[in-house]
């Protein structure tokens, strides 16, 4: 009789799932909730508009409905609110910057996952191009300004918990270590106005964190340093920050951001990490398991990591202290004091 109660429903919800995943990239890769956020349209217009051919049109938009990523009333569609605030690229709230790569790059490499699975080699560009994913990234000023804006859709959330939640009134400094174009350290200074910030990495950044900022309004307060923090050492400030940098890297590496890290903070310094934490048990956190997978297909050493795992590096470096909390999603922070 137990035989008889189950059902393949969630096998084959799962097995099918990558339909809506690229219903919604696509979506977003060719601006639907962009122009559906100046005015809400019938997919005649919306046809015209988004240079669509009219077979499968309605159907497209329809399941968008389905998915309850739009509405319609009338036969006129319009965005949820939630993808109005969060997938509109005109509005500063956009996190679409994540599912465009996404869509272009990471839907492709992961059906390779078998074979990643048993090389245990990346099986993104570096596979047909050769060298390593953050060489190629880095090299390229459109892929990686289009890397940096992707890094900053998938941060912002946490970006801005952490600005709320950690005790900055203690502290007077930070740096944002890996800055990308800079969200982490500028949304910190924006709630937080006796701050300073450094937003550290390569120097071919600088010009994209630098417009960021100063879009901001925040170029007096946050600055960039550029460095190679595999053969330079952190700035010295009071609180040193990694946002989903540790997981890029095999554990030697990981072991070694956080020495550099300890040697860089003052006496009763803060050191900051965040990804999508792994829970310690390894079976709630489905995303942060996803995202080590993700990191198995992107890089050559990369894994995602626990709570546990990061305060016993941590601990290996000297720090103390250390504890785990909850940021938004699958995101928490490790924070440990020297």
């Amino acid at each position: 009789m137990a035989d008889m109660d189950l059902t393949p429903d969630r096998i084959l919800e799962t097995g099918f799932s990558f339909w809506s995943s690229k219903t919604l990239l696509a979506a977003v890769e060719m601006e639907v909730f962009t122009v559906l956020a100046r005015q809400p349209a019938g997919v005649d217009v919306l046809v015209r508009e988004l240079g669509f051919h009219g077979r499968g049109a309605r159907d497209f938009f329809d399941t968008l409905v389905a998915l309850g990523f739009l509405a319609r009333e009338n036969g006129v569609y319009r965005n949820a609110p939630e993808t109005d605030l969060f997938l509109d690229k005109a509005k500063p709230s956009y996190v679409g910057g994540i599912l465009e790569m996404s869509s272009r790059r990471l839907y492709g490499f992961w059906d390779r996952l078998p074979h990643a699975l048993r090389s245990g080699e990346p099986q993104n560009e570096a596979r047909q191009e050769g060298g390593e994913l953050f060489e190629m990234v880095y090299s390229d000023p459109d892929r990686l300004r289009g890397f940096l804006t992707a890094m900053t859709g998938v941060s912002r959330g946490a970006n801005m918990t952490i600005a709320q939640k950690f005790p900055w009134d203690k502290y007077k400094s930070c740096a944002d270590v890996g800055t990308a174009q800079g969200d982490l350290v500028a949304q910190i200074a924006l709630a937080h106005p006796h701050l300073t910030g450094i937003g550290y990495d390569l120097a071919v950044v600088k010009p994209i964190f630098e417009d960021y900022i100063a879009g901001l309004s925040l170029s007096d307060r946050v600055k960039f340093e550029d460095g190679d923090f595999f053969t330079l050492e952190m700035p010295k400030v009071d609180v040193i920050l990694m946002g989903h940098i540790l997981h890029d890297w095999d554990l030697p590496t990981k072991k070694m951001l956080l020495e550099k890290a300890y040697r860089a903070l003052p006496e009763g310094g803060a050191v900051v990490v965040y990804d999508a934490i792994i829970d310690d048990a390894r079976e709630k956190n489905a995303f942060g398991l996803l995202m080590s997978l993700n990191m198995l297909i992107e890089t050559p050493g990369g894994f995602d990591y626990t709570g546990a795992d990061c305060i016993g590096w941590m601990q290996e470096a000297g720090f103390k202290d250390c504890r785990v909390e909850h940021l938004i999603g699958p995101d928490s922070m490790v924070v440990g004091i020297k």
